[in-house]
């Protein structure tokens, strides 16, 4: 990323933190969200589980993210910042209580099983060209598993699959379902091609991870 954009990106996440932060006084129950997840487990609960649209890919593990990011998934879902219909039909269906519930939820699901901290892994070659491109580590952290505010992703790990398909959505405008709206993020992704793009998402996917898909069974 050079100088501008980053210094953009700097402004961009001073700007948008606090209110951030101040916008999550709504405390979350792990207990309440585990009675609202029905809508989510169809999907989330089964390993290996494939969406059809826009293409096939795998939906991303949700169990350890942190709560702070689904409630900003949601939201942006709710929104129409985040072009999805099955997402959106959900979202628009959930109270400010019920997002910060299923989001106390999954991150503690996350952490029922001790997950140790992953390695750091440094990139080399064209993949490391690549990270440092997009200043990937700026929002995501070191290893992809610490993101340096809470409405930000852990992606370590994630499928590859749905990695690539979320980087391209950050490139698409004007669809009127599908598509993500996003000052950084589409910043950063249309600086690559999609063979690049999916370079970066085989090279995340590849780190160890604190993410994973809890099966179904275990919601009974």
């Amino acid at each position: 990323m050079n100088k501008l954009l980053l210094s953009i990106f700097v402004l961009f996440v001073t700007s948008v933190t606090v209110p951030a932060a101040v916008g999550q006084e709504i405390k979350g129950d792990a207990k309440a969200g585990e009675k609202k997840v029905a809508m989510c487990i169809g999907c989330h609960g089964i390993k290996g589980y494939q969406a059809s649209f826009p293409e096939v890919y795998k939906v991303p593990m949700i169990a350890g993210q942190g709560a702070g990011y689904i409630v900003s998934a949601l939201n942006a879902y709710q929104k129409g910042e985040r072009k999805h219909p099955s997402m959106r039909g959900i979202a628009t269906s959930l109270t400010d209580q019920d997002m910060a519930d299923l989001g106390a939820y999954y991150e503690a699901l996350g952490k029922r099983e001790v997950v140790a901290e992953p390695p750091k892994a440094e990139p080399t070659g064209r993949v490391a060209e690549l990270v440092t491109k997009g200043a990937c580590v700026s929002c995501h952290g070191a290893n992809f598993s610490a993101p340096i505010a809470p409405t930000y992703p852990k992606i370590a790990g994630q499928h590859a699959d749905y990695l690539f398909v979320a980087l391209k959505s950050y490139k698409t405008e004007a669809h009127a379902v599908w598509g993500r709206s996003n000052a950084i993020m589409g910043g950063v992704s249309k600086q690559f091609s999609n063979a690049e793009l999916k370079e970066l998402a085989n090279y995340v996917h590849s780190l160890p991870t604190m993410l994973k898909t809890v099966p179904e069974s275990k919601f009974k």
